[in-house]
């Protein structure tokens, strides 16, 4: 069959299409009363729900998503799951009224050890059934909120470790004692992991979810997937528009992407091997704070390096790197690496 230019022209571009992706939202109250940087407003929350509907995005669970980016299979379109951490009062509420009647999915990460000792505002073993009898994922975000991604002062990381596989696997017991729910999400506290936690959450069979941002797709890597914030300034209707309008890098290698920085590498090195289809590898910037970092890349067009000119300060930082879309106007690739540099406060 002889093809014609129009029909080659068609198939170049089809070749160029990225493959469907999903952005996983992140929530913590739903309140006006609470902190403004980890809250979204009741008429937000309504308003980022109105504009998935009237946009042309689907709302679907993030067991559905996360079981096909472990089958490897496409992710719907326009894909969109909604997450919220802590396990506050108000997720029952104010936002679960709203989530119900706008029909959508969503997940709550819990710490079963705040719940039963009733530490903070948090929700009661029997609004979580209640949420689970309407179909609320219900997942693991550690026994007590604690942070996991590396030893305490003082502890060895043989006892580090056999800690955090006892805490995971309790906060997984008590939710599945109490709503019958086990799906095996592990939502980092704070978003810290390392490498070795990373490796941990694996062999134990669990998923791993931070909180640093970021499209998720084929090559997400499944101790570290990434979700957008969607509070404070994050809730504004205009940054989280454009962020809904993210693709994943196809990420063949994590050369250098180790969070936990070390005293003599700051500031830290994060390098990156892609795959270079739909974008400009010129175009790609990384953003620390507010400095442009312009990546190097290596002679095999398809590793960059990029590290800011200042230290980090003590705590958490991320560099933050994009690149728009050659095939999808108005969308960008984006990918975030999340530094811990020292204890971090919380």
């Amino acid at each position: 069959m002889k093809l014609t230019l129009p029909t080659l022209l068609l198939l170049g571009l089809t070749a160029l299409l990225p493959a469907h992706a999903a952005v996983i939202l992140i929530y913590h109250h739903i309140a006006d009363t609470t902190p403004r940087v980890s809250s979204t407003t009741e008429d937000e929350l309504r308003q980022h729900l109105t504009h998935l509907q009237e946009h042309g995005f689907e709302v679907i669970g993030l067991d559905i998503l996360l079981n096909k980016l472990q089958a490897g299979e496409s992710v719907p379109h326009n894909a969109v799951a909604i997450t919220f951490d802590d396990g506050y009062a108000n997720n029952y509420t104010a936002a679960h009224p709203i989530l119900m009647e706008f029909g959508v999915p969503y997940t709550i990460f819990i710490s079963p050890g705040d719940i039963d000792s009733r530490t903070g505002p948090v929700l009661s073993w029997e609004q979580i059934r209640r949420m689970s009898d309407d179909g609320v994922l219900v997942a693991n975000h550690a026994m007590q909120h604690e942070k996991m991604a590396q030893p305490e002062p003082g502890e060895s990381e043989a006892d580090w470790l056999k800690r955090m596989q006892q805490n995971i696997l309790d906060a997984e017991r008590r939710i599945k004692e109490e709503t019958g729910q086990s799906h095996r999400y592990l939502a980092y506290p704070y978003g810290e992991f390392s490498p070795k936690l990373e490796a941990l959450v694996k062999e134990l069979g669990f998923i791993g979810i931070g909180q640093q941002s970021g499209a998720v797709g084929p090559s997400t890597k499944l101790t570290r997937v990434p979700r957008f914030p969607a509070a404070g300034r994050f809730a504004e209707m205009s940054d989280l528009a454009q962020k809904l309008r993210t693709l994943p890098f196809t990420i063949l290698e994590h050369v250098q992407a180790d969070p936990i920085v070390q005293s003599g590498q700051n500031p830290p090195t994060l390098s990156l091997r892609l795959q270079v289809e739909d974008f400009r590898p010129s175009q790609l910037r990384c953003y620390a704070g507010m400095e442009v970092i312009e990546p190097n890349w290596l002679e095999d067009g398809q590793t960059f390096v990029a590290s800011a000119s200042k230290p980090m300060n003590r705590g958490r930082s991320r560099y933050n790197c994009t690149a728009p879309s050659i095939s999808k106007a108005g969308y960008f690739y984006w990918y975030s690496q999340p530094w811990l540099y020292g204890r971090s406060s919380d």
